[in-house]
């Protein structure tokens, strides 16, 4: 890898333009993609396999599974093709439920553009096909091969392209996530580990109005066990509650409720202590059954010797076009904690800055689109496997 030397190439000349990358991802922002619209997220996956196709990449269609949408892998022509590369590796699901935009349209204000998806993780996956796109511009070669891969169930831990995403990160030398940047413009370097769990809560029951009294509520147990989960959450594991159903009549006692449960945590130990403490919860009621199961599990991602010398390189090259990129392990996961847990170099977060990801506030900062798209044009053009 080299440390500096862009080889005579000054990225802060390329004809990256903010205003006119918002324009353009105004388009995927409005192609609204939540996880579980298969139909939705494919559209948009359409969208970005034309670009992707525009810009002379051969792009390739995987069918999803499991009842979720395509994923789209498209490779760039080079001399070097099939030997190890950079995969630059983003998700194009998005939380927001459709018809979101009717009430959470696309506006830019004050320097930022708002819009379901914006942040996480639209505008990083836009800005780093425009990096390709400029070096293919001017003519630049890059010295390793680059392939681009979007999937389609990041925001619910993967379950159907895992095994797509590691196969792919083990045929290439590096991994560039353009997840959103940190608060303070910094990458990520490592992640904790995502667990989730399905929660659910059996009661016995009665004619609400006739019988209260011979009746047990699942649904009352599974405000208990809330509660109790949440108030596991320390310093180095988070739980939270985040879906909950049960009953259908008001004048029913609930026989059953189900919940999802998700545990951040921040090493292998903490992990295994959240699991452990998850799939051994008590009824708090008489009468009453709690069941566990696990759902995905993201594993910790802690940086390896290789993943923290692609960082010193990007730190290096952010001095040289006048950014600071800060490096932390962060909550949140994402399919970077795959691949970093392979022990490839990895490299999380050289999306857009900016907040809200997961609200109806979700933004990012417009100058970032073109500051951000410089910085991966530059690993691109760098990266040259030596490390």
């Amino acid at each position: 890898m080299q440390t500096n030397d862009l080889d005579g190439l000054d990225v802060t000349r390329l004809a990256f333009d903010s205003d006119r990358m918002a324009a353009g991802l105004r388009t995927w922002v409005e192609t609204e993609s939540p996880t579980y619209e298969r139909d939705a997220v494919n559209r948009m996956m359409d969208l970005a396999a034309h670009e992707l196709a525009v810009l002379g990449a051969a792009v390739q269609h995987i069918p999803g599974t499991r009842g979720f949408g395509n994923c789209v892998k498209a490779s760039f022509p080079h001399p070097r093709a099939g030997q190890p590369g950079i995969l630059v590796l983003g998700h194009m699901d998005t939380v927001h439920p459709l018809g979101t935009i009717g009430h959470f349209a696309w506006r830019e204000e004050d320097g930022r553009c708002y819009g379901p998806g914006v942040l996480d993780m639209k505008a990083g996956n836009y800005l780093a096909l425009e990096a390709i796109g400029q070096l293919m511009r001017i003519g630049h070669r890059t010295p390793l091969p680059v392939t681009v891969l979007f999937t389609s169930d990041e925001e619910v831990g993967s379950p159907s392209t895992r095994a797509l995403i590691e196969a792919e990160a083990a045929r290439h030398r590096y991994v560039l996530v353009p997840e959103p940047a940190r608060r303070n413009g910094g990458v990520v370097t490592g992640r904790y580990a995502i667990a989730r769990f399905d929660i659910e809560t059996r009661g016995r029951p009665s004619h609400a109005g006739l019988r209260l009294g011979e009746g047990v509520s699942a649904i009352r147990e599974m405000a208990h066990q809330i509660i109790a989960v949440e108030a596991m959450t320390d310093a180095e594991a988070g739980y939270s509650v985040g879906v909950v159903e049960g009953g259908r009549w008001s004048n029913c006692v609930s026989t059953t409720c189900r919940a999802k449960a998700l545990v951040s945590a921040t090493t292998d130990e903490k992990l295994a202590e959240a699991i452990g403490r998850m799939e051994n919860l008590e009824p708090v009621g008489q009468d009453v059954q709690v069941l566990v199961s696990r759902d995905v599990v993201r594993p910790v991602w802690a940086a390896s010797p290789a993943s923290w010398a692609l960082y010193e390189h990007a730190a290096r090259l952010a001095q040289t076009i006048g950014l600071e990129i800060p490096h932390q392990d962060s909550g949140g996961g994402s399919d970077g904690n795959f691949t970093g847990a392979m022990g490839i170099a990895t490299l999380d977060g050289l999306g857009a800055r900016g907040d809200g990801p997961h609200t109806l506030e979700e933004h990012i900062v417009t100058e970032s689109l073109a500051e951000r798209a410089r910085l991966i044009a530059a690993l691109l053009a760098t990266l040259d496997g030596s490390v």
